[in-house]
């Protein structure tokens, strides 16, 4: 029991570590809301479309992690695109909130063969602390480190630019966030300046009969901090009724990129959207020392789609409309 203990608190402080270097991304981006990874896909859609996201991590660890974040999108005319998300995130003791600030544009390269491109921008600011008055001994620490005297709270201003291209239904979306160095105050020695990090997400919707459409895609991550790297190979299937309304299903398999025959996470996901609401529901399997300590991770997003289809330009389209 005590290995399991300590096993628990390296890994929490491994994961606050890591958490000032990005909130981490898990499948909410699978929830017909590709905005979460990437300001291009700003206005790409539905013209008003508003996310909610619940995310709990490890479902029976105490302070496991969990995050809360809105997601909202709008076209502006008929090729700009405007984007506003804002996140509370838990770790433990620590706590992260931020929000940004996206524009996007969308210029047509052939009419002929559908070909787009997408240019992207985000503001980002982002507050971390610690809840020093969470702190409490335990059996590896009887002694609360008197040193520690405030939450440490800093606040960080940062920048994220993407493209995305697009040919009829298949899309590449390429981003570099967090362009910036942060201000930094030392917790341990080794806190990292940059935060910089290089997403790919690239997809393909293959429609099919009866009014069904077939998505594989990819999502990969590096951090330029240590290399770290990881990719998302998923499937979803969409089936449309008469009414445009759909259901979808599908699966998620995550792997660090050294270790491809050894997945982090891997799990299925459902969803529906009926008129303007939408509602999803998205499990991970973690496959790790903690498997037989928790229920996995859970999350729910519930949204609603307004103001389909009021622009006359083709580069506004989502791929997955039928």
């Amino acid at each position: 029991m005590r290995k399991f203990i300590k096993y628990i608190i390296i890994l929490l402080a491994v994961q606050s570590y890591s958490q000032e270097l990005n909130l981490p991304v898990f499948s909410q981006y699978l929830a017909d809301n590709d905005f979460v990874v990437s300001p291009t896909f700003a206005g790409i859609g539905d013209n008003f479309r508003i996310r909610a996201n619940g995310l709990v991590q490890w479902v029976g660890i105490k302070n496991a992690p969990q995050n809360q974040a809105l997601y909202a999108d709008i076209r502006i005319g008929n090729q700009t695109g405007a984007g506003f998300s804002m996140y509370n995130d838990k770790n433990g003791n620590t706590r992260q909130q931020g929000f940004k600030l996206s524009y996007a544009h969308h210029l047509i390269l052939d009419y002929k063969t559908k070909q787009y491109l997408s240019l992207g921008i985000s503001y980002n600011m982002n507050s971390f602390k610690i809840d020093i008055e969470n702190f409490e001994p335990t059996y590896d620490i009887p002694i609360i480190d008197p040193t520690v005297t405030d939450n440490r709270q800093v606040t960080n201003v940062n920048f994220d630019v993407g493209a995305l291209y697009r040919i009829n239904t298949f899309f590449l979306s390429l981003n570099a966030n967090n362009l910036l160095q942060k201000d930094t105050r030392d917790f341990t020695g080794f806190e990292p300046q940059s935060l910089l990090n290089f997403q790919l997400y690239s997809g393909y919707v293959i429609k099919g009969e009866n009014h069904s459409q077939l998505e594989p895609s990819a999502f990969f991550q590096l951090f330029a901090s240590d290399q770290r790297s990881s990719t998302d190979i998923n499937l979803k299937y969409r089936k449309f009724n008469r009414d445009n309304d759909y259901y979808w299903v599908g699966a998620s398999y995550r792997f660090l990129n050294d270790q491809i025959m050894k997945p982090l996470s891997i799990g299925p996901m459902i969803g529906i959207k009926k008129s303007i609401i939408y509602f999803s529901y998205a499990y991970q399997l973690t496959l790790n020392e903690l498997t037989n300590y928790n229920s996995g991770t859970h999350s729910i997003t519930i949204g609603l789609d307004f103001l389909q289809a009021i622009s006359d330009c083709p580069c506004t389209v989502g791929n997955n409309e039928r």
